[in-house]
């Protein structure tokens, strides 16, 4: 006689990942609604929001190189992804300092 194979339903597979409204924080005051940005990246955690960016082949092939230079010279193992995050943190935290004089308005600037 077949065994049948007990399957997860839809609901299971398909269930909301977010936190219900009633569990969510309130929504920020007026005079809070500037973004705060943070001065270091999220690291090892899950991430709720996902950004697409296109680079070039030489751009990939440098992260590349320097995530390899990470785990060689120095011991640190990161993805891709978190060395991006590190990199736009970093980025962020000097155009938040210097603003018109950040390395971002100067290299953007150039174009």
């Amino acid at each position: 006689m077949a065994r049948r194979v007990s399957m997860p339903a839809a609901d299971d597979l398909f269930r909301p990942t977010a936190p219900k409204q009633a569990e969510r924080r309130e929504e920020p005051q007026p005079e809070q609604a500037k973004p705060a940005r943070r001065s270091r990246p999220s690291g090892r955690v899950r991430h709720d929001e996902k950004m697409t960016v296109y680079i070039t082949s030489e751009e990939l092939l440098a992260v590349e190189q320097a995530r390899l230079a990470l785990r060689s010279a120095h011991g640190l193992a990161v993805d891709r992804g978190r060395l991006v995050r590190e990199a736009l943190a970093m980025t962020l935290a000097d155009f938040d300092a210097h603003g018109e004089d950040s390395a971002l308005v100067r290299r953007l600037a150039e174009e």
